[in-house]
């Protein structure tokens, strides 16, 4: 049996789409297993970017069959969306599977999910009001609608039900909102949801795996996100780690064979909460500027700072992660002087290499500092192009993580992925 996950190992956008849609012909089954149109995955060939939020990132790949698996929560409005753009691009999107047991969010979610963070002021989440937290928070609290559901008689009975709850719920709220027109639009998405094979998803996935068939289970947003082992509260709504792809498509912890850690050559987050290398210096608006990094989803400007190694070897530890792979290692292109974050000064002026609970907020980091390079990595052909100092930081990051570096990225293009 052989299913491999692949996920991030920071604050989420670390390129993981990217390296899915490289990895994708190794496989039988790409599966989501987490999160929801929060994820905005970007994939770059033949001179078109294409940005994907829930089918998962293999769905470019002809013969390849991908699933939604049941820990995914689904919105049929930006699902009709993204199945109207690979249409247009005559991609053959048959094969697209969906978990029966994966929630569904509803109009409604997204009004409480805008309304909470109103009403949150100065110390908002960062949600990206796209619904996911009161989705999650219905499935844990057993009322939530699954795609399974849609094609049940009570079906509009179990809807006016969760919705009329909703409806309470916003009259705490100081907020104004029309429903009529987001049910609509909803509804007639959900017609499009209908087209596509609903299944038991973890008997096919099972079945497929006694049948020779291989899996990769590719994860959203990021290991710093994790509802439990993230930076709490300002963290996702689900598990993004490997145990993740366990719940998420139930598959046993003894079937997973490799797990992928994605992680930048620097560091990024999107919203509120903890960063202790965030930069707010020339270096922090060069990170910014020439990684392009905005929100795929939503569009917001990325906080950006050096890489943290506490940090990483804290996820790496928690994922189990036997591969690492390295992107947008180009940005870094220019500076002369690299930052590697190896320690951590609490507020007690203690020397400490991992995540505490207490002390977020208030953790200073300790650098060492490299060598960095001048030449524009995005106009190498392979590795061996690259200038020593690349090779120098590789191994610099190998020998403090205990983790061989398999794959090195210098761009946002499929061929700008190198293997080592």
């Amino acid at each position: 049996m052989k299913v491999d996950v692949l996920l991030g190992l920071q604050w989420g956008d670390e390129g993981k789409g990217k390296i899915v849609d490289v990895l994708t012909k190794n496989y039988d089954i790409i599966a989501r297993f987490q999160g929801g149109p929060n994820a905005g995955h970007t994939l770059e060939f033949d001179g078109i970017k294409h940005v994907l939020h829930t089918i998962p990132s293999g769905i470019f790949h002809k013969g390849i069959t991908n699933l939604i698996g049941n820990g995914v929560v689904i919105d049929p409005v930006i699902f009709e969306n993204e199945i109207n753009s690979i249409n247009k691009l005559n991609f053959d999107i048959s094969e697209l599977l969906i978990s029966k047991k994966a929630h569904l969010i509803l109009p409604t979610h997204k009004l409480l999910d805008a309304a909470s963070e109103k009403a949150k002021g100065k110390n908002k989440i960062g949600s990206t009001l796209k619904g996911i937290g009161p989705t999650y928070m219905d499935k844990t609290g057993r009322n939530g609608l699954r795609v399974g559901d849609v094609n049940t008689s009570n079906f509009n009975e179990k809807y006016e039900k969760l919705k009329n709850k909703h409806i309470e719920l916003l009259k705490f709220y100081d907020f104004e909102y029309n429903l009529e027109e987001l049910e609509s639009i909803w509804f007639k998405s959900l017609d499009t949801l209908k087209k596509f094979n609903h299944i038991d998803s973890e008997h096919y996935i099972h079945e497929a795996l006694k049948n020779g068939k291989k899996l990769l289970a590719e994860g959203a947003q990021g290991t710093l996100l994790d509802i439990d082992f993230g930076s709490y509260p300002f963290v996702t709504s689900s598990n993004t780690i490997t145990a993740g792809a366990c719940t998420g498509l139930g598959v046993a912890p003894n079937q997973i064979t490799d797990v992928f850690g994605i992680f930048k050559a620097y560091c990024t987050r999107v919203g509120s909460g903890p960063f202790p290398t965030e930069l707010y210096d020339e270096v922090g608006e060069h990170l910014g500027r020439v990684g392009n990094e905005f929100g795929a989803t939503t569009g917001r400007a990325r906080r950006c700072g050096w890489i943290d190694l506490p940090a990483l070897k804290y996820a790496i530890d928690i994922n189990g992660v036997t591969q690492l792979m390295m992107m947008k290692s180009d940005v870094l292109s220019g500076i002369n002087k690299i930052k590697v974050c190896t320690h951590y000064l609490n507020s007690n002026n203690e020397k400490i290499d991992y995540l505490p609970f207490e002390d977020n907020e208030n953790l200073t980091p300790v650098y060492d500092e490299i060598d960095g390079w001048k030449k524009n990595l995005m106009k190498i052909n392979n590795l061996e192009e690259a200038p020593i100092q690349v090779h120098n930081y590789i191994k610099y990051l190998e020998n403090h993580l205990d983790v061989p570096i398999k794959i090195i990225s210098v761009g946002p293009d499929r061929k700008q992925t190198f293997f080592r």
